[in-house]
């Protein structure tokens, strides 16, 4: 980040005055494609796309020189099965079945990659048919669990990273990803995981993206207030299911070519069809510019989760520490972990009404409540701050250049991208400390205190204005 681009961003949440971004975006009637790489900078995609929180497409020019263009794929730009299983068939990878909803997504199992290469394979000679269904890998941590080098290159306008920065810190997940499905496997309709940004790169194959702005899907809700599995489904025309649905624009269309790069914005609803034999390469992110949008997508999930299990606020001490589970908590895996806790009850024949010291054991059933749900809550959320906002102070603090501390994978922090980090930082920060249910967080082993971090960012943002 130069420093135009800096004071570009920093008027631009000035004027939102500590509000989120609006809800609804302008009218667009298409994706911008972006043809050259050459002639687009950072500084282009930061101020038209990312500030903006605006879709666009990338041409295959900027993955030309990816291993995996080269590699996973056969001269007639068809999956390189003989590549993959030699290097990663014994790998255990994750698949959905695409043909079975399991509430608003598919079940999973996981086998070795050389079975599902196996399935595939079949699939295609039966005329893209199976009694086992329609199977899509999905959500394999390659760069986590498996060498990745030479696959591809973290383009530059995806390199502000805090959500992967992270967890390499913690060096115990990721979310890096990989797809492979044939053709009519997809992804039913949803926003990506905390609102987080996304980007796709299609390695071979094509796909059919379906977009909608944040907001418009409150128009696709039914009559029960669920939305939608599957937006291409007939029974959204119905009005009497669907009676906002008039008032949805028509979504929009993007088809991905091999090669290509599709941003996703955050909070954008989308749902996505594999035209093709199809493997892409997916990354989830975080950074001051949707940071907001997380916290507050995840106070929007405490809520809903303390609604639905309202029935235990007085039989449980740490009523509040419970409800702070994952962005799926209205999912299948969060309500067989609700259900699970009220059966032990009974099996522990637990009253209803209970006093503080019979109750010491729920921290450890909140604990396995986020477990199962793989979410985060406020505690993590501080910690996730706490990482980032330390590795930006180091650098100010020591008056660095560029490329002396490390981002997410090898990418390199400069000065202004830091006081630019800072400055969001501490905006949500003030929020978070602020927030009831934070403060009911037990914060005394905290290292620093999170007001003790809020007054070293404020000091810090004091201190960059001039650089």
């Amino acid at each position: 980040m130069d420093r135009e681009a800096r004071v570009f961003a920093e008027s631009h949440f000035r004027g939102l005055e500590g509000c989120l971004p609006r809800r609804v975006c302008p009218k667009l009637d298409r994706v911008d494609f972006i043809e050259k790489p050459d002639s687009f900078s950072y500084a282009d995609f930061f101020k038209g796309y990312l500030l903006p929180n605006l879709p666009c497409v990338f041409s295959s020019a900027f993955t030309e020189g990816w291993g995996s263009r080269r590699l996973w794929v056969t001269p007639s730009g068809k999956p390189n099965f003989d590549y993959l299983l030699q290097n990663y068939g014994d790998v255990v990878v994750p698949v959905a079945n695409c043909g079975v909803r399991e509430y608003n997504s598919n079940p999973k199992e996981h086998m070795p990659l050389r079975d599902y290469i196996s399935y595939w394979k079949e699939y295609i000679q039966g005329n893209y048919s199976s009694s086992r269904g329609c199977l899509y890998l999905k959500d394999w941590h390659l760069c986590r669990d498996s060498s990745a080098e030479g696959v591809f290159t973290l383009p530059i306008y995806f390199s502000s990273d805090w959500l992967n920065e992270y967890w390499d810190a913690l060096d115990v997940d990721d979310y890096r990803f990989i797809y492979m499905g044939p053709t009519g496997t997809w992804s039913p309709f949803h926003a990506d995981i905390f609102r987080s940004f996304s980007w796709s790169v299609n390695i071979c194959g094509r796909k059919k993206w379906f977009f909608f702005p944040p907001g418009q899907e409150e128009a696709l809700r039914d009559c029960h207030g669920s939305l939608p599995y599957d937006v291409t489904s007939p029974t959204l025309l119905d009005s009497r299911l669907h009676p906002m649905r008039d008032h949805c624009s028509p979504p929009l269309e993007v088809t991905q070519e091999a090669g290509e790069m599709v941003f996703v914005p955050s909070g954008w609803h989308h749902q996505v069809h594999n035209l093709e034999d199809t493997i892409s390469i997916n990354h989830n992110w975080v950074n001051g510019c949707n940071l907001a949008n997380m916290w507050h997508f995840l106070q929007q999930e405490l809520c809903a989760v303390q609604q639905e299990i309202i029935d235990w606020r007085d039989s449980m001490p740490d009523w509040h520490h419970h409800c702070q589970v994952s962005p799926s908590s209205r999912t299948g895996p969060c309500l067989r972990a609700l259900c699970s806790l009220d059966s032990m009850q009974g099996q522990q024949n637990l009253p209803r009404a209970v006093s503080e010291q019979q109750l010491t054991g729920c921290s450890f059933l909140a604990q396995v409540i986020m477990k199962s749900c793989s979410g985060i809550n406020f505690e993590e959320f501080y910690h996730f701050l706490k990482v980032v906002a330390e590795r930006r102070l180091l650098l100010l603090a020591k008056g660095m250049g560029p490329g002396k501390v490390e981002g997410s994978k090898g990418t390199r922090l400069g000065p202004e991208q830091a006081a630019f980090d800072i400055g969001r930082i501490a905006e949500v920060l003030e929020s978070v400390v602020a927030h009831p249910d934070f403060q009911r967080v037990d914060t005394s082993a905290f290292s620093p205190r999170p007001e003790e971090l809020l007054q070293q960012l404020e000091e810090a943002v004091a201190a960059t204005t001039s650089l």
